[in-house]
């Protein structure tokens, strides 16, 4: 190499042509291989940002995704290239692209968006007028984000409506602070939750019902002047013999919130415990989300539980909680296995904790309604406690048409995924809800306990009922109470008149028509003392919620009276109510204390 320089150097005018030569290679390589660049931003119609949306190049057929912000830059090989660019629920554009440009791209939902802008409510009163939603609200003073139902006129307000749902998180949430010694936040506690977690009193419906329907009508435990009306209804059983085939997409939160004894470790336990129940029809996939975002297992068969239980074993928690892009990347897992006919739903797991992407509420829920229409449900697990996000993980469970429980322990996880798991993840009613019309004649006032409603989205007017989804085989029980019109209610002509006649709405899975069943529940009134044991320990459980909420309905009712009338209706033979008496025992002891501060 060195004689060879000498050479060169030794001739000036061979050197001048070998640099001529370099220099006219360099610019024609230059020209060859010239980089472009595509640079520009997605948007919605409300010049929203979109990120994740793919942008397919045609010359090259590469892919690639919007940051955060909607921005893109892409390298191209020529000034000009032709792209699609889609997203889920958004109408998918086709069009050329100049890398002279910086690009503004804008795509429009498949859906309108009317219904994801709105709140919704858990429970509605008919023919409610803008002066009379101030004032039963308190005249726009609050103290917490939920307000509870208060007694309505039934010759001004007839008719009420509820949303039904299996969701169950309340209570368990409520065991994990009184274990630990603690008051509850009045908001944490959700009294048509801590009824659905027992699944009382439930009766198989006939083979061609979805429904089976009671009611009873009794003296008010807490309140000897007034009664209460329960409403029973129990779900349809699916067939075992003939459950259709699921494609579940397990989404894991892998973040750094999540290195703690009981979130990810509680969670591989809960998902274990699930995989234990698949067949071979069953496909399962893993999305996880934290210092990675992506498919962590592919579409699996659910035979292969080693494969998937492997899978589960390997994850570790760190990074960041970009929540909303792993919710993105779960639907389209979700989407690319859909089953025509059978259970397509995720599942997802986390403390709740969205860091990146959209992170509020509202942001979350306009997110989830546009995945929702494709007819693919979502169960919510919670786990962990001090950041654990309560209201973010119930609104993604309510507009996601699925259901929504709390894991405290391995105990928890093992009723909810084992013990329960046609209940949690088959539903056989979507959308549904009870509106339930008063007699005038004999009920003069009354007020739904629980499904109470938050402040903003009950003052907001145009807010509509979001019903709910019923799992395969719960019972569900709601309450009212009622001031009757007349103490006399032995007359004759009063039994001849239907006290309430309910309405239940529902939509079977996979049908969007919308089906009514109604029943009547009769003037019929029975002492407290006769109900079934099942109804009346459900009072003991509305009780308990209002004595957590330091509700002013039940301010003459005591944690020791509690006490004396749970234990009556108990079932010795039963775990779970058993637990309940420990725990109002425990909460007796944590109040008295706080009160003496």
């Amino acid at each position: 190499m060195s004689n060879h320089l000498k050479r060169v150097n030794a001739n000036p005018a061979l050197l001048k042509r070998r640099i001529a030569h370099i220099i006219c290679l360099l610019f024609t390589c230059s020209a060859a291989s010239a980089q472009y660049y595509l640079r520009g931003e997605i948007r919605d119609a409300n010049n929203g940002a979109l990120a994740n949306v793919r942008i397919l190049i045609h010359s090259t057929d590469y892919v690639y995704y919007s940051g955060s912000e909607g921005s893109f830059g892409i390298p191209l090989s020529t000034p000009s290239d032709s792209v699609t660019i889609s997203s889920d629920g958004y109408e998918e554009v086709s069009t050329r692209l100049d890398a002279s440009k910086y690009q503004f791209i804008t795509l429009k939902l498949l859906h309108p968006p009317a219904a994801s802008e709105k709140k919704t409510l858990l429970s509605k009163i008919r023919d409610l007028s803008p002066e009379d939603r101030i004032t039963l609200s308190g005249g726009g003073e609050t103290y917490s984000s939920l307000v509870q139902n208060d007694f309505l006129s039934t010759s001004k307000f007839p008719e009420t409506e509820f949303a039904v749902n299996i969701n169950k998180a309340s209570y368990s949430n409520i065991r994990r602070f009184l274990n630990m010694g603690s008051v509850v936040p009045p908001d944490a506690v959700r009294i048509e939750e801590m009824l659905n977690y027992f699944n009382f009193n439930y009766t198989l419906p006939l083979a061609d019902s979805t429904f089976t329907f009671r009611s009873y009508l009794a003296q008010c435990p807490w309140n000897a002047a007034n009664q209460v009306l329960y409403i029973n209804l129990c779900a349809a059983k699916i067939d075992l013999e003939n459950v259709p085939p699921a494609n579940l997409v397990f989404l894991i939160d892998i973040s750094g919130s999540m290195d703690l004894p009981n979130r990810l470790p509680l969670i591989k336990s809960a998902f274990k415990l699930l995989v234990n129940n698949l067949r071979q029809m069953d496909t399962v996939s893993i999305v996880v989300y934290g210092s990675t975002v992506g498919v962590w297992l592919p579409p699996t068969a659910g035979n292969h539980k080693d494969q998937i239980m492997k899978s589960i074993e390997a994850l570790n928690p760190g990074g960041p909680t970009p929540g909303e892009e792993g919710i993105q990347a779960a639907y389209r897992v979700a989407k690319s296995q859909f089953i025509r006919g059978g259970n397509n739903r995720v599942i997802l797991a986390t403390d709740g904790d969205f860091n990146v992407g959209q992170t509020t509420e509202e942001e979350l829920e306009k997110l989830i309604v546009v995945h929702k229409q494709w007819g693919i449900y979502l169960t919510c697990l919670g786990v962990g406690m001090g950041n654990y996000k309560d209201s973010k993980l119930q609104v993604l469970a309510e507009r996601g048409s699925g259901n929504f429980a709390y894991l405290d322990n391995e105990r928890e996880a093992e009723k909810v995924l084992m013990e329960e798991f046609t209940q949690t993840i088959y539903a056989v009613a979507d959308d549904s809800y009870l509106g339930v019309r008063f007699n005038p004649n004999l009920v003069k006032s009354y007020r739904l306990i629980g499904f109470d409603n938050k402040w903003s989205a009950l003052n907001d007017t145009s807010n509509g009922l979001q019903g709910g989804e019923i799992g395969s085989g719960n019972s569900l029980v709601a309450m009212f109470e009622i001031t009757p019109v007349t103490s006399n209610i032995d007359s004759l002509n009063a039994l001849q008149d239907n006290f309430a006649r309910v309405t239940v709405t529902y939509k079977i899975p996979g049908d969007s028509l919308s089906r009514n069943s109604y029943f009547n529940c009769p003037f019929r009134s029975t002492d407290f003392s006769y109900l079934p044991a099942p109804i009346r320990f459900a009072s003991s459980v509305v009780i308990f919620g209002e004595l957590l909420r330091n509700s002013k309905y039940v301010r003459h009712f005591g944690w020791s009276d509690l006490a004396i009338e749970a234990q009556k209706s108990l079932d010795p033979n039963d775990a779970i109510e058993k637990e309940f008496i420990s725990l109002v025992s425990k909460a007796r002891k944590i109040y008295r204390k706080e009160k003496r501060k």
